[in-house]
């Protein structure tokens, strides 16, 4: 048996007055992706509790089978682990964007999709500016996706459960005034987020990006915090041997937490310029060179809502479903028995350009699969399938039911 799971990261929706009250998976053209239902089954699953943020840290974790009320610590550990970074017992990861904020305003929480070698060169800048205080160690990672680390010196962390930070990504075109860090060790996260403003400001490199249209890095904003987390391997639980394709660290690193390969994919970039044909080729390499299980992460459609682009996520929808669903389905089909499911991990709206709580709809064809009566992927026709109302149970579902 092969199994293959898709991720379009955010699909999920309300219905938008442009396109006549339907939602963008309703609106957007997926013949594969309704061949998918009509051949199996659609239903729902909510994948981030109520008590928890909604973001792929969490709806990813709960979509692989892992309860976050159990496993989950923090976003930032998981993207340590993407980049093979050892936290000790007493370690914190921090998540460290480079935005843009204007009159306490959140512009952008990319810097405008900063290059990653000006951001490489931020970071690095900030690592200078700590450089004497070995608890701080700053990790340059991709654009503006970069990590903060707090090496504790005596087996203590000023931070804990009671840490309260804001995902910059939530705050898009709002004002930042409530929602900087508080809590315990919050002090010492403010002062790092001021004293990267005047450095940033300070430096002629990002500065041209002003000069030349760009939106320049003003800061750093620190948040996802977390200690070390401990997943039991994918296999010891679900007896399936899997690896993840994504642009993403947050993917890789919980991939690489619960044994996965990571598969890297050049022209994967997390954008909405991913190269969709050739991680549909690396998924059905994936597979025939011996994993039981693959998954295809696709961050586009997230990115779309944040930037509340309606036509870039129809456009996003179409992408994946043609050179994603559409190649994979028909090699699984033809190597003998298989199981494939769709489903994103959380619901971002177009309307608030934020992660949001509730249902999103998942699609299973594949041996053993009873098909029902629907006939299309998207919200409404969930309602009408089988529910998930904790998302972590679906995988068990997915691979043994």
């Amino acid at each position: 048996m092969k199994y293959a799971l898709v991720i379009p990261d955010g699909a999920a929706d309300e219905p938008q007055e442009s396109l006549d009250g339907q939602t963008p998976l309703q609106a957007a053209v997926t013949p594969h992706m309704d061949a998918v239902v009509k051949s199996g089954i659609v239903g729902r699953s909510d994948n981030v509790p109520e008590s928890m943020p909604s973001g792929s840290d969490v709806g990813t974790m709960s979509l692989f089978g892992y309860d976050p009320l159990k496993y989950h610590t923090g976003r930032a550990p998981l993207e340590a682990a993407a980049q093979g970074i050892e936290l000790g017992s007493n370690d914190w990861a921090i998540r460290c964007n480079l935005v843009t904020i204007i009159d306490q305003i959140m512009t952008s929480f990319t810097a405008g999709q900063i290059p990653s070698d000006l951001g490489a060169h931020l970071v690095d800048l900030m690592r200078q500016l700590v450089e004497q205080d070995p608890r701080w160690d700053f990790r340059a990672g991709v654009s503006y996706r970069n990590l903060l680390l707090y090496r504790s010196p005596d087996g203590t962390a000023p931070f804990d459960a009671e840490t309260m930070t804001y995902p910059p990504h939530d705050l898009t075109d709002g004002s930042i005034v409530d929602f900087l860090p508080a809590g315990p060790g919050s002090d010492l996260l403010r002062s790092l987020m001021d004293l990267s403003k005047d450095a940033f400001l300070k430096d002629e490199w990002n500065q041209r990006r002003a000069g030349e249209g760009e939106y320049p890095a003003t800061q750093v904003w620190l948040w996802g915090q977390g200690s070390r987390p401990a997943l039991v391997p994918f296999r010891e639980r679900y007896g399936v041997a899997g690896a993840v394709i994504t642009a993403v660290d947050l993917l890789r690193g919980i991939g690489r937490l619960i044994g996965w390969d990571v598969i890297e994919v050049e022209g994967a970039t997390g954008y909405l310029d991913t190269d969709y044909a050739a991680k549909g080729r690396a998924a059905i390499e994936t597979l025939k060179g011996g994993a039981d299980f693959v998954v295809v992460h696709v961050e586009a459609t997230d990115e779309a809502s944040h930037e509340g682009d309606c036509h870039a996520k129809l456009e996003a929808l179409y992408e994946i479903d043609d050179k994603i669903v559409a190649p994979l389905h028909e090699y699984l089909r033809s190597q003998g028995d298989y199981r494939l499911l769709i489903s994103p991990d959380h619901p971002t709206f177009l309307r608030t350009k934020t992660h949001s709580h509730g249902y999103v709809p998942f699609a299973i064809t594949g041996q053993g699969i009873t098909p029902d009566d629907n006939t299309t992927y998207d919200e409404v026709a969930a309602e009408y399938g089988e529910t998930f109302k904790e998302g972590h149970l679906l995988m068990d579902r997915f691979l043994h039911q």
